[in-house]
Order: structure tokens, then sequence, then C-alpha cells
């Protein structure tokens, strides 16, 4: 029997969670704000159209509505009157996904510093962060304090930065094949957790269906894995 040391240390340096649709099922109140919105000047929206926003920076899935939709605003005035929506509805019930609340906390007590990496705005984000026990997330990053939105890594590169750890070693928990990219350019480990967009297999990329199926002990060894030049489980 070995005593410990450098070949049992962890070796996950953080894990970096997306927030709609990974940690809380929020997908169908931004769809119901879309619908309404659109509605609301004489336009038409679908199920397609809303998916294909999925993940996107709220800018940007703005400027698609818009276009789109035929709603005749700025985008920053879009992106806030679908954020008026969706906090009312957050305040309302917190649809947390399977799994999220006892996966943070596990990362909680065992001191794994963990980030919130979201196209959504800080007014929602802190909706969620003020449902969980102090020190749950050692940062935020929301979409509204970026330059670029994912698919960039900017947001993933920023987290990183904050908790001072290695991409490389860090695992980023996601839902879309666009925070999927961002996280992927970012360098980070993925685990995807597919949602109301179907993800795509990737050799270095981990599928699971819940994140029931994720513990502190699973994402160690996936990084363990992939750095010594394994292929995760797809």
């Amino acid at each position: 029997m070995g005593s410990g040391g450098a070949s049992t240390a962890r070796v996950l340096q953080a894990v970096l969670f997306d927030m709609d649709g990974t940690l809380v099922d929020t997908e169908p109140y931004w769809i119901a704000a879309e619908y309404a919105l659109v509605e609301s000047f004489g336009g038409t929206w679908n199920d397609t159209h809303a998916h294909a926003l999925v993940g996107n920076a709220l800018l940007a899935s703005a400027e698609y509505i818009r276009e789109v939709g035929g709603v005749d605003l700025d985008p920053p005035e879009i992106v806030e009157r679908l954020l008026d929506d969706v906090v009312r509805a957050v305040v309302r019930d917190m649809p947390w996904q399977p799994g999220a609340l006892e996966l943070v906390t596990e990362l909680r007590d065992h001191q794994i510093p963990c980030a919130l990496v979201t196209m959504s705005y800080q007014r929602l984000a802190r909706t969620l962060t003020d449902q969980l026990a102090e020190g749950s997330f050692t940062t935020v990053v929301t979409g509204d304090e970026l330059r670029e939105g994912k698919p960039h890594p900017e947001a993933y590169l920023t987290a990183a930065a904050r908790l001072g750890v290695d991409p490389a070693y860090s695992v980023a928990i996601e839902d879309s094949p666009t925070g999927i990219a961002s996280a992927e350019a970012a360098g980070c480990v993925v685990v995807a957790v597919p949602h109301l967009v179907p993800i795509e297999p990737a050799p270095m990329r981990t599928v699971v269906a819940s994140l029931t199926d994720l513990t502190l002990d699973t994402l160690d060894a996936l990084v363990r894995t992939i750095r010594s030049g394994g292929a995760p489980p797809v």
C-alpha cells in the first residue's frame, strides 16, 4: 500500500460552471421571454430560433431577435427587457438542475476554487449566488463585463486568471456548443451536460447525462487522465 504523495495528490485546480442550462434550467424562462417580446411587436418566433440563441452572448442574441423577430428596439434595450422577465421568474422559482447543489457543495467543502462563467448579466447571476452558501463561487464572470462573448475564450480565460489557475487543469462544465467552444478554446478540460441543444461527440470531450454523474473524484480523475495523455469517456 502506498503512503500517498505526488502520485495521489489532486491535480484538479478549479471547476468553472456555466449557469443557464447547466446549473439551473432557466432556458424555458429565456424562451418564454423571447416569445413574449417578439409577439408584443407583432412578430413571430419559434423554438428553432430560440434554440439557436442558447449559450450566445446576450447582445448577439438581441441582434438576432431584432432582425428575425422584428423587435424595433436597440439591442441593449432588448437584453434588459428579457432580463427583467427572467429575473422575475427565477426570484419566484430557481430551477436547479439535478445534482447542481450537491456538486457545488462538495467542491466548496473540499476548498476547490469555483467560478460561475455566464453570458447572463450580473443582476441575474446574483439571484443564483445569493441562494448559495458564502464561498461557493470564488469569482463570477458575467457577459456584461466582457468584450467578447462565448464562443470566444475570454470568459473562461478571465475566470482562470482571477482564480490564479491553469485552464489545462481546470474543468469547465457546459450545456451548449457555444459554451463548449469557448471553454475548449481557453484550454479547459470540458464536460458537456446536454440540455436543449445536442452536443456532438469529440475525442477530448466528456459527455454526461446529468450533474448527478459528477463528483470531485470523477472530475479530478478526468483531468489526470487527459493530462497524462489518455482519452476521456464520451
